[in-house]
């Protein structure tokens, strides 16, 4: 009996699971990206009542991140009459999700199910300096157990939105 309850909950706790990291890009399909030569930095943010995530060296550490894979896919940065400016922003929100489950001889009782964690998203976006207008976004999702163990996700998460940049036309 112990081990069908202990299977059902699994199954119930696996979609959260699945869909913990999620990596999604926007861009504008009209844009030629070939013509972004250089960037700058115009801002990046961070949202949270999480003080390990919420301090300087998170945000020094996401700029880093992004900063390598820009110049890694050819663009150098720059002060004076960039191409594109990047900003980010990265929120963290504590989450529980309850669940009910059947307990009890022939499942006639139920028992409820509670799983505390830290759901966070990053948005890197890039804009065309010279229009104003967003060209590129990346929007980042995570669930973790422990706050902390958001921050080891960044670099990943930066790497997967940059795999897709320059983006392919449809």
């Amino acid at each position: 009996m112990k081990t069908v309850l202990l299977t059902v909950v699994a199954l119930l706790l696996a979609p959260a699971a699945l869909r913990a990291d999620d990596v999604d890009i926007d861009f504008d399909p009209g844009v030629d990206f070939a013509q972004y030569k250089t960037f700058a930095w115009r801002g990046g943010n961070i949202h949270t009542n999480y003080p390990g995530l919420d301090n300087t060296l998170v945000q020094k550490r996401i700029r880093e991140a992004i900063t390598a894979r820009l110049v890694a896919k050819g663009l150098r940065e720059t002060d004076e009459k960039p191409d594109l400016g990047v900003r980010f922003r990265l929120g963290a929100q504590n989450r529980k999700d309850v669940e009910l489950v059947p307990a009890g001889w022939y499942g006639r009782r139920t028992r409820r199910v509670v799983r505390h964690y830290t759901h966070g998203t990053m948005v890197i976006d890039l804009n065309d300096a010279s229009k104003r207008e967003l060209v590129w976004r990346a929007t980042c999702t995570n669930t973790a157990n422990d706050p902390s163990k958001l921050e080891s996700k960044i670099n990943d998460d930066v790497r997967k939105a940059f795999d897709r940049y320059p983006p392919k036309k449809k």
